[in-house]
């Protein structure tokens, strides 16, 4: 089984007025030139934010301002269980082949250590939004120390785009999957990443 309010991130972060996502209360925001960090969340951890992790690690090797990239679970139900096989044979049918990872549950410490924890669907959204809450109704210092949440999907181009669970259904749903993953990252690339290169660059 794979299968979530806006936060502020890091003060190593810029706001960029324009950059308002599809659909979204988040606001993206870039880094201003220091290396920063990015978690894929789904449910289990085994089929949609692996290979969203294994994906964007691919896409980003040649950026060097990215100091993390990781991917957990909002439930505990997999924990230390490899990448579902169909999710391995999606990526390496994409020529993906170095992807290993070991399935975890978030980690409290995660809302402050990523500066971008990305939901694969408005179920995990709504459950990081309620993990979140809860820290900082315990300590409401933290909340300024917290990274972007939001929905992957916003980078889709459509308003609000979910990853569906692939789990229980068949390989067509892995590489639809795969398909978003390419897309949203290759958005989250050019709005958060080329961006903030480029300016820090005097680029076009």
């Amino acid at each position: 089984m794979d299968s979530g309010s806006s936060a502020q991130m890091a003060s190593k972060g810029k706001l960029n007025p324009n950059s308002q996502v599809n659909g979204s209360s988040s606001t993206i925001k870039q880094s201003s030139g220091e290396p920063f960090s990015v978690l894929f969340v789904c449910l289990g951890n085994i089929c949609r934010s692996p290979m969203a992790e294994a994906v964007f690690r691919s896409l980003t090797k040649a950026h060097n301002n990215i100091a993390k990239i990781d991917s957990a679970g909002t439930g505990a139900y997999h924990v230390g269980d490899p990448p579902d096989p169909r999710t391995i044979r999606t990526l390496e049918h994409n020529d993906i082949l170095d992807y290993n990872h070991a399935a975890r549950k978030v980690q409290s410490s995660d809302f402050t250590t990523f500066d971008y924890i990305l939901a694969m669907d408005k179920d995990n959204l709504l459950d990081l939004q309620a993990m979140r809450n809860r820290l900082i109704k315990k300590d409401s210092r933290l909340k300024s120390e917290m990274g972007t949440l939001m929905l992957f999907g916003d980078f889709g181009g459509q308003m609000r785009e979910e990853v569906v669970d692939p789990y229980y259904g068949t390989r067509n749903g892995f590489e639809i999957a795969y398909e978003q993953m390419v897309r949203f990252s290759q958005r989250f690339i050019a709005q958060v990443l080329d961006s903030d290169t480029k300016e820090a660059g005097g680029g076009d």
